[in-house]
């Protein structure tokens, strides 16, 4: 376990004392893509009990939240917004786990499906991205306005990680980041750039891309009338890698004149120093998805708001350990709702 120590007097009082408890991954599922791909298929998918709520967004879309069922008007419990990853929802086995492992500490959880993730097509012509943080402060808020009892926190994996930290970075003093007591971020891409050429070497690389690719092209051919007059369709159709797509469907329907210029943009390296909402970072050394190298220790380790739980081995979002195959655990679901747990609950 990698735990930077931040000169800064107040960083264990940000934490109030809170400290990571290492990762042992599982001898029976060693490497980084065994650690990934168990990590996807051994999670329980057990029902996660959240109701579906519809929000309308300001340009006149909609978002679907699933929010635990027994919170009470205007809140109460410690809540937390739960963001998923690259083409996933909240139906996704970290999901329902985070959820899971947050209930079992007294606090609710409200998972949020990024545009087009729900299941159903959002409205506009486009879609999300790893940049995208209007949608979350829109969500922030409206929470905060429904639940103003509860104090709230984030939690987000992959994209949703990079997305959350993006937000706080770039939101200061915003209403919206300050209405975050706490987060957590999982497996997060840091830097789009490295992470996008890291998963187009090697043919482990090959088969993620392919895995993505798939469910993106499927969702850009479903919205083929409304999106024609913005973006290639021919290019989405003969992307071959993730950075093809990006060029060809995320850059031109987000504003960006390029996928180069899209992900220096969205990386969320750039916004770490001046976060100042406590948060915990639970990353992989060996995550295929990010390089070793682009891992920002540096910034991490100077922010005094930011405590690094940084592990040699846990591939991406996979974390799982245990004695046995037939009784895995999941590290990451289970220490970012202990986290969570202990700075929204007063003491």
């Amino acid at each position: 376990m990698t735990r930077p120590t931040p000169d800064s007097p107040g960083a264990t009082s940000l934490h109030r004392g809170f400290e990571p408890h290492p990762f042992k991954p599982a001898s029976w599922l060693p490497g980084p893509h065994m650690q990934t791909v168990g990590g996807k298929f051994l999670r329980p998918q057990t029902r996660n009990g959240l109701v579906r709520t519809r929000i309308e967004t300001p340009d006149g879309d909609f978002l679907d939240l699933d929010l635990s069922p027994d919170l009470p008007a205007g809140g109460g419990p410690p809540l937390v917004l739960v963001l998923h990853g690259l083409e996933g929802n909240t139906a996704r086995g970290y999901v329902r786990l985070a959820v899971q492992e947050l209930a079992r500490r007294g606090v609710a959880a409200a998972g949020l499906n990024f545009r087009s993730c729900s299941g159903e097509p959002n409205l506009r012509p486009r879609f999300y991205h790893s940049g995208e943080t209007g949608d979350l402060a829109h969500v922030i808020e409206w929470l905060q306005d429904r639940y103003p009892r509860s104090p709230l926190g984030a939690l987000g994996f992959s994209l949703g990680g990079n997305v959350l930290l993006k937000f706080l970075g770039e939101s200061g003093d915003h209403d919206a980041a300050k209405a975050l007591r706490a987060a957590v971020a999982v497996s997060v891409p840091f830097d789009l750039v490295a992470g996008t050429r890291a998963l187009e070497g090697g043919a482990m690389g090959r088969v993620y891309t392919h895995y993505f690719l798939r469910s993106l092209r499927e969702k850009t051919e479903a919205k083929a009338d409304l999106l024609e007059d913005h973006v290639e369709l021919e290019a989405v159709r003969r992307a071959r890698t993730l950075r093809e797509y990006d060029e060809a469907a995320t850059a031109p329907l987000h504003g960006f004149s390029g996928a180069r210029v899209y992900y220096e943009r969205s990386s969320s390296a750039l916004y770490l120093a001046r976060i100042r909402v406590p948060t915990l970072l639970l990353q992989a050394e060996d995550d295929p998805f990010l390089p070793r190298d682009a891992l920002p220790v540096d910034t991490v380790r100077a922010n005094p708001a930011l405590l690094a739980g940084f592990t040699p081995a846990g591939g991406h979002v996979g974390f799982v350990g245990g004695s046995v195959p037939w009784r895995p655990t999941f590290w990451a679901e289970a220490e970012g709702a202990r986290f969570l747990a202990h700075l929204l609950t007063e003491r």
